[in-house]
């Protein structure tokens, strides 16, 4: 079990985000799949809702490369630190493209099972990614505008 889930961990960032390799998001994503990320809104459950979130990233930054920093496996959870990194070529979050180079850390816990990815927990430094794009906290023109 512990090779597989490493193996289709790696599958996910280095054929599917890296290589772009969408039509196998339905080989390794279950049709039940929830993505948990606090920074994306609506449902997200699903092969479809994944490739919409990675087609969402690479619209923005077409660039975009994954790289594991880590992987621990235990039972059925897949823990993997990752980076992204990539040039802000598209929309993203409501900021305009910018060409700014953005670094950023996270981390996905994924619960695999049958060969499949049934959930995906994740945690990313979105806000210094925003601060990267130098686009200000929300609340802060309107606060300054205020003064």
């Amino acid at each position: 079990m512990t090779g597989d889930s490493k193996a289709i961990v790696r599958t996910l960032y280095d054929e599917v985000w890296n290589k772009r390799r969408l039509e196998l998001v339905d080989e390794i994503i279950s049709t039940s799949h929830a993505l948990h990320d606090p920074n994306v809104s609506g449902s997200a459950v699903g092969p479809e809702a994944y490739k919409r979130q990675v087609t969402r990233f690479i619209m923005a930054f077409p660039d975009l490369r994954f790289s594991i920093e880590d992987i621990v496996v235990e039972k059925e959870k897949v823990a993997v630190a990752w980076s992204i990194t990539g040039t802000h070529k598209g929309e993203f979050l409501g900021i305009a493209p910018t060409s700014k180079r953005v670094s950023v850390e996270g981390i996905t816990i994924s619960h695999i099972a049958d060969g499949k990815i049934m959930d995906s927990y994740i945690s990313w430094d979105a806000l210094g990614m925003i601060h990267q794009l130098g686009a200000p906290p929300k609340g802060q023109a309107k606060d300054a505008a205020a003064r």
